[in-house]
């Protein structure tokens, strides 16, 4: 073996292992350890030993094992790296363009691939938009990351369990534990408190969601319904509007500001370059720039955006992009045309230019270098005022008054040629506007009047530099201020809207439909020719038992957004009130071509039927309504209705309870409740509920109606009149509370009052065959028994129902027999 000595050349690690092998020591025992002992002699003793570019990350020299990875395994990683971002990108393109099905495929092969809770969350994402709620609960149980949280909560909540919501968001054993993805968390989780009937945790929820994000609508629009919002004036305030502003302007401040102080740090450069360079120089390099450019008459070498400081009228420099073929032998620009271009390019008033030819480097150099060996002299800034005009003025004056267009520099290519370029402080380009006042480039001038201290430039571009950032600043300044100022207005107008639309709709939850209809005219033309709006204003008018206006209202919400099925089921509901039987049954066939699968489609087919007097139809469509949305209230209501007409009591209460589970305040249940038990003659619980629902509904004088009723079959007729009463004030059209009273009248045997209030009547419904047969009634009672007999005959040509014309007939025959033989049906 030949020996190592340390005097020797250098070797390279990779050399001396080499020599091992090939002298035939590889074969020993432990050659790994001698080999490593005899590099650790060799290093420790002298450092001439080197490794070899192949071995460098083998023996570690200057970088550790553990602090960089080989590079195959960094190539490995990137590749991985680079397929994820790849699939992800193009799940999100997916789900963009309503493409669920291609990525569910997509993100299924990512999470195989790339196993993190957060492409599970992706995953989840694509199921949840791809009405697959039980996979995404599958998957994303037991997460912990608060995203993973959220979609889980989301996912219980659409399949129904919502004690699992509940606890995903709030977990028991952790109260302290933030409710994640913030407004919207807490808007979820005050719906689930909603549908589990705690009214003051859900409100509680909603008001927080609400203080975090002011446009957070549907957090309003529950309060709305719950019927505690707080008025449109304190929600969507002056500090709501200004802690927005805040929040909106944060970042985008920091971005402006970084974009001010790199552009500021550029246009020091730029400075700073104008005073690296002599006036000679620049004088020379606009003098051969205007030599060269001026053998060429397809090109105009006024590249910059050009004013006259003095004049008005005298035409700016405007000039096209040369193709590539005209660049490629025009030598370029000189440096100082360059920075101001540079300039122009910062304040966004430079013309886009085409790239010159590779070729055309070289030459910038050696035309550079060439220029500055040049000696040349003149004056370049106009410092003095008071100096006398100079030819190119004059030649600016004859150009001017003559009409001519002088703005080129080149003439014919002659020695005469003169140009001339000036930059005013009061140009667009802002961020140069105080860089140079004016520069004028004369050729041909003497000598010996071409003196000019260097220094004095450089002082002069120092000066210009710090004018030009605290222009610059003060620009940036203004700018950040009109865009605040714009962002302000914005975020106003669209509170004010906010206010408007909130407080329409808080007064429509509260039944106050007169005060929301006013607020809803106030909205512009634009915002009221909605159908949300409209159908708001539909159902303002359906409260107020207007079924004209509230169908006037409805047809035009149809009739500008024919999909839309929101309030369509109130729209069924007037027709149904209308007795409009074939619009009504092409109503329920356009939804249902529209959605099938809509709860609100259902209820017009089933208001179809019950107009029908098809109760048993009308039930089962009502049931598909509840089949499809469980969480319906009106579906559950309609449902009680038609359970009433076919006498079906017991099921009648249990889908109106049903109803209130899902809305406490829906006082139409209430209602249902109130009238199943005033049939069943349980007086007590009938005033109960229709008390209830009266609260609910303080101006409603069907409401009112009932409530009176209830009263008098409890024998409190002072406290029933006086409700009856408030119910003729409340809707004089109404001739139910009429009709009531006159019963009540004739209860305390008030004959002639009654009779008053039936001929008032008789003006608003004078085809009631029940109220003729009223009347009848009195007439015999004050033994004016001709007139009793020609109101009972009225009455039956009016053909009552089937059940009112026995008892008609039955009280027409016994006229002229006593009242004590004569049972009171009536």
């Amino acid at each position: 073996m030949t020996p190592l000595h340390a005097s020797s050349v250098p070797v390279t690690l990779c050399q001396l292992t080499r020599r091992r092998h090939t002298h035939g020591h590889s074969s020993r025992s432990n050659p790994s350890n001698r080999i490593a002992a005899k590099t650790k002699s060799l290093l420790d003793s002298n450092d001439r030993t080197l490794p070899c570019c192949n071995c460098r990350l083998r023996f570690g020299h200057h970088t550790s094992p553990r602090s960089r990875p080989p590079a195959r395994a960094r190539r490995r990683r990137r590749r991985r790296a680079a397929m994820e971002t790849l699939m992800v990108d193009r799940v999100h393109s997916s789900l963009r363009l309503f493409m669920h099905r291609n990525a569910i495929f997509l993100c299924e092969r990512l999470c195989a691939q790339f196993p993190s809770e957060t492409n599970v969350q992706l995953l989840a994402t694509c199921y949840l938009h791809n009405n697959q709620p039980y996979a995404a609960y599958h998957i994303l149980k037991g997460k912990k990351l608060p995203e993973s949280r959220y979609l889980f909560a989301t996912s219980c909540f659409r399949i129904n369990l919502l004690r699992e919501a509940e606890e995903t968001l709030c977990p028991v054993n952790e109260p302290n534990m933030e409710v994640p993805s913030g407004a919207t968390g807490h808007y979820l989780l005050g719906v689930i408190y909603r549908c589990t009937g705690r009214i003051s945790a859900a409100a509680e929820q909603f008001t927080q969601a609400l203080t975090l994000d002011p446009l957070l609508w549907s957090a309003y629009e529950e309060l709305c319904i719950l019927g505690i919002a707080e008025d449109t004036d304190e929600c969507f305030s002056e500090s709501t509007a200004l802690r927005l502003q805040q929040e909106h302007t944060s970042t985008p401040t920091l971005v402006k500001s970084n974009f001010a102080n790199e552009n500021r740090v550029l246009s020091s450069r730029v400075s700073a370059s104008l005073g690296d360079i002599s006036p000679k120089q620049i004088k020379q390099l606009h003098a051969n720039n205007i030599a060269e450019v001026s053998g060429y008459p397809h090109v105009r070498p006024t590249a910059l955006h050009v004013q006259n400081s003095s004049t008005s009228n005298v035409p700016q420099f405007d000039t096209p992009s040369p193709t590539a073929a005209q660049t490629s032998s025009i030598m370029p620009p000189p440096l100082f045309r360059n920075v101001h271009a540079y300039q122009n390019t910062i304040s966004g008033d430079a013309p886009t230019k085409q790239k010159a030819n590779g070729v055309n480097q070289p030459l910038r150099r050696k035309y550079m270098d060439e220029a500055r060996l040049k000696k040349v002299s003149g004056r370049l800034f106009n410092s003095d005022s008071t100096s006398i005009p100079r030819r190119s003025e004059r030649l600016k004056d004859t150009a001017t008054n003559s009409n001519s267009n002088t703005s080129q520099f080149g003439g014919n290519g002659t020695g005469h040629s003169s140009g001339k370029l000036r930059v005013n402080s009061s140009t667009p380009s802002k961020l140069c506007s105080t860089a140079i006042h004016s520069v004028q480039v004369r050729k041909g001038k003497p000598r010996a009047t071409e003196n000019f201290d260097e220094d004095n430039i450089s002082g002069t571009s120092s000066s210009v530099s710090t004018a030009d950032g605290r222009s610059f600043e003060q620009d940036k300044a203004e700018r950040i201020l009109l865009q605040d100022s714009k962002l302000a207005l914005g975020i106003r107008e669209l509170l004010g809207l906010f206010r408007t639309l909130g407080e329409g709709f808080r007064l429509s939850c509260l039944f106050k439909c007169q005060e929301a209809l006013e607020v809803y005219r106030k909205l512009p033309e634009s915002q009221f020719n909605t159908g949300w709006v409209l159908c708001q204003v539909g159902k303002a008018y359906f409260e107020l038992v207007d079924y004209l206006e509230a169908d006037r209202y409805f047809e035009l919400a149809h009739r500008l957004s024919p999909c839309t099925l929101d309030g369509m089921d109130i729209y069924s509901t007037v027709l149904y009130h209308l007795n409009e039987e074939m619009r009504l049954s092409y109503l329920a066939q356009e939804l249902i071509s529209i959605d099938r699968l809509s709860p609100q489609a259902w209820c017009a087919v089933g208001n179809c039927f019950a107009l029908r007097k098809d109760h048993e139809t009308a039930l089962k469509n009502f049931q598909r309504s509840v089949q499809l949305d469980s969480r319906f209230a009106y579906a559950h209501t309609l449902c009680g209705h038609e359970y009433s007409a076919l006498e079906d009591y017991e099921n009648s209460i249990k889908f109106y309870r049903c109803a209130l589970q899902v809305d406490e305040r829906h006082y139409n249940a209430w209602y249902g409740l109130g009238v199943v038990y005033l049939r069943q003659e349980k007086f007590e619980f009938a005033e109960h509920h229709f008390r209830r629902a009266f609260q609910i509904n303080p101006r409603s004088s069907v409401l009112m109606c009932y409530l009176g009723m209830a009263l008098h079959s409890l024998k409190r007729n002072e406290e029933a009149l006086e409700m009856m009463e408030k119910a003729i004030a409340a809707d004089k059209k109404n001739p139910l509370p009429k009709y009531q009273k006159a019963l009540i009248l004739l209860g305390l045997q008030k004959y002639q009052e009654a009779l008053d209030e039936l001929e008032r009547l008789k003006e608003i419904a004078p085809h009631e065959s029940s109220m003729y047969a009223l009347m009848g009634k009195i007439y015999k009672q004050l033994n004016i028994l001709d007139k009793a007999v020609f109101c009972f005959g009225i009455a039956l040509d009016l053909k009552p129902p089937a059940a009112d014309l026995a008892i008609i007939k039955s009280a027409m025959e016994k006229v002229h027999l006593p009242d004590e033989l004569v049972e009171d049906d009536l």
